[in-house]
């Protein structure tokens, strides 16, 4: 099922599997988001939870064993319950069921928020430890995917903005999908770097240590269309190795992969969160739409 809420400015579409949005128009219908055509990629912007990108061997060990679990996690491919809808703002629960406990041993509640602010949304997350002896370990990330530009005729010769004051560093992923740990320099001019499909041939660029709180996507003229604003510790930039897509997804991530040498537990895990028995862990991102903001 497929709900919506609309204002003046925008009408977004949430569908109830993994609480993903899959549609945000402005007033004149243009469309910002991919539509999950599987030629290229088949989801538009799933919240990743709780687990953000891979773990090595495809497991992690929590209280001395093992447990599979596939690229970020499996809330993404859940229904969620809805809880409240109002004519600007919806929100959405997925709580831990006994199948869930079999992949990943912990209690949690996820509730997913979305609420229109003029031409800008802001998503909402928090994840409840509804236990009362054990603490949650997890990650979270967003992986909206915009399509560059909106009007369509490729990615190539539109720019992606940083408010970063200086040149950024980034890391990249092995085939195994797992981080490497050399760095790379992304260089910009007046904030901005060109973008060629080229840019992501060894998959997501992964910005860490809070370089930038705010990236865009611009179109030729370099007039921005869409704004990510947040304040997590790192985020991915990502387009599909060698398709030429027509989207570029900008990630705000409170979590990671895990690194190609890395072999400890759970709770080891890098940029993972941690709530308290009875606690709870709140972020929220916010994306700005259209040439006018």
């Amino acid at each position: 099922m497929t709900y919506s809420i609309q204002n003046e400015a925008l009408t977004i579409r949430i569908h109830q599997k993994g609480a993903e949005l899959c549609s945000i128009q402005d007033q004149a219908g243009t469309e910002f988001l991919f539509q999950a055509d599987p030629t290229y990629w088949a989801r538009s912007a799933p919240v990743l939870f709780p687990f953000v990108g891979s773990l090595r061997d495809k497991a992690f060990s929590y209280e001395g064993k093992r447990y599979p679990m596939g690229q970020h996690g499996f809330a993404r491919d859940l229904d969620f319950s809805l809880v409240s809808q109002q004519k600007e703002e919806i929100w959405f629960q997925l709580a831990s069921s006994p199948q869930t406990l079999e992949r990943y041993p912990m209690p949690f509640v996820l509730e997913a928020g979305y609420r229109l602010e003029g031409s800008a949304i802001r998503v909402m997350w928090k994840v409840k430890n509804p236990s009362d002896t054990q603490p949650l370990y997890f990650s979270i990330g967003a992986h909206p995917a915009f399509l560059c530009p909106p009007e369509g005729g490729g990615m190539a010769g539109c720019y992606l903005g940083f408010d970063a004051g200086k040149d950024l560093s980034y890391r990249l992923l092995n085939g195994q999908g797992l981080v490497t740990e050399q760095t790379h320099r992304l260089a910009l001019e007046d904030g901005l770097v060109r973008i060629e499909p080229s840019m992501f041939d060894r998959d997501a660029l992964i910005v860490e240590g809070k370089q930038a709180g705010a990236v865009w996507l611009a179109d030729r003229e370099k007039r921005p269309f869409v704004k990510v604003e947040f304040d997590a510790p790192l985020f991915g930039i990502w387009s599909p190795a060698g398709k030429n897509a027509p989207f570029v997804c900008i990630e705000p991530w409170y979590g990671r992969c895990d690194a190609a040498d890395f072999s400890g537990t759970l709770e080891q895990r890098e940029y993972g969160n941690c709530v308290a028995p009875g606690g709870a862990f709140q972020a929220e991102y916010r994306m700005m739409i259209g040439r006018g903001e």
